[in-house]
């Protein structure tokens, strides 16, 4: 009985701590210093909370910059790769066909579509795309939307993040704050 009352009380005991103080306080010290990610990263469009900077969208329309492709439709709740192996005949069809079509919508050649143009992210959920990619596009958006190019590259600046720590990784573009200031 003993030993029962003393495992109890260290169940209670880190019940509280544990299950109830630490979250809190958690909670609390990420509110305070990082209150943006603490709350989803949400991008906000006029005032109305439209999307999270973490998570990638399709777009629709040739006045928005595209993402690459995803092979989870942008489905948070499906988030997943393709599965196709690199030497996967179907997969290699598919980017041939996603080249084409980004090289005609684009008016370049195929050899000028970038890589990230024609491949989806291991998650199917990433809102980032290369600087090249971005740059590709500058030229039908700024048609599209009757601004002039300069004015969309100064946006494609904007929204271009560099390397984490200053060298883990690549630099990108997120095209849903890019888009969210197009809009």
């Amino acid at each position: 009985m003993r030993q029962f009352g003393v495992a109890a009380r260290v169940l209670l005991v880190f019940t509280v701590v544990l299950g109830i103080a630490y979250p809190l306080v958690m909670t609390g010290v990420s509110q305070l210093l990082f209150h943006g990610n603490a709350n989803g990263s949400i991008v906000k469009v006029n005032g109305k909370e439209v999307a999270s900077d973490l998570i990638g969208q399709s777009y629709e329309g040739a006045q928005w910059f595209h993402t690459r492709p995803s092979a989870a439709k942008y489905d948070g709740k499906a988030s997943a790769a393709s599965q196709y192996g690199p030497n996967n005949p179907e997969l290699l069809k598919l980017i041939e066909e996603r080249r084409k079509q980004v090289a005609a919508l684009e008016g370049v050649s195929e050899q000028q579509v970038p890589v990230d143009a024609v491949t989806a992210s291991g998650s199917g959920l990433d809102p980032a795309i290369s600087p090249a990619y971005a740059a590709l596009q500058v030229n039908r958006v700024a048609r599209e939307r009757g601004l002039s190019v300069a004015q969309v590259q100064q946006l494609v600046q904007e929204n271009t993040h560099g390397r984490a720590l200053g060298f883990l990784g690549e630099p990108y573009v997120n095209v849903v704050t890019l888009n969210a200031a197009l809009a």
